[in-house]
C-alpha cells in the first residue's frame, strides 16, 4: 500500500483538530470570547472532524 501521508502530518492533524475543537468547546462556554469566530462555532467543529477523517489510516 502507498504511503501518502506521514505520521508526523496525521499526528499534526489530530493535534490541529483537537486544538480547534477545545476552542469551540470555551467558546460556547464563553471562556474563550473571539467575535469574529462566534458565529461559526458550528463549523469549527465540523472542520476538526473533517481533518480527523483526513488524518484516520
Amino acid at each position: 500500500m502507498i504511503e501518502i501521508m506521514s505520521n508526523k502530518t496525521r499526528s499534526t492533524l489530530r493535534l490541529v483538530a483537537i486544538l480547534i475543537v477545545a476552542l469551540a468547546v470555551l467558546m460556547q462556554l464563553s471562556i474563550v470570547v473571539i467575535p469574529a469566530l462566534f458565529v461559526y462555532k458550528f463549523w469549527l467543529v465540523v472542520i476538526a472532524f473533517a481533518l480527523l477523517l483526513i488524518a484516520g489510516k
